[in-house]
């Protein structure tokens, strides 16, 4: 995947996933700017703001990290965990 962009699945439209590329702690930023369109850095900017005003950047940031998969996996940490403790 080329840096910058966000993947795309069979259908063309666009999937929100956290990237491995331009990541610094989970890809969760760098998945959302590659989704939206917008450097990273104001994703991270924007976490960071939340997190010192509000308190809330970090809990948004470990919910984005549970809920979105990785860019080459199919299942986010939540679906994953649900999944592997549902009775069969």
């Amino acid at each position: 995947m080329i840096s910058g962009m966000s993947e795309h699945n069979g259908s063309g439209a666009k999937k929100l996933v956290r990237t491995k590329d331009g990541r610094l702690v989970a890809g969760v930023a760098s998945g959302l700017g590659a989704y939206f369109g917008i450097d990273a850095n104001l994703v991270r900017l924007g976490f960071a703001v939340f997190g010192i005003f509000y308190g809330l950047g970090v809990l948004l940031y470990l919910v984005a990290w549970a809920i979105l998969p990785e860019e080459d996996e199919g299942k986010s940490i939540v679906e994953d965990f649900i999944n592997r403790h549902r009775p069969q």
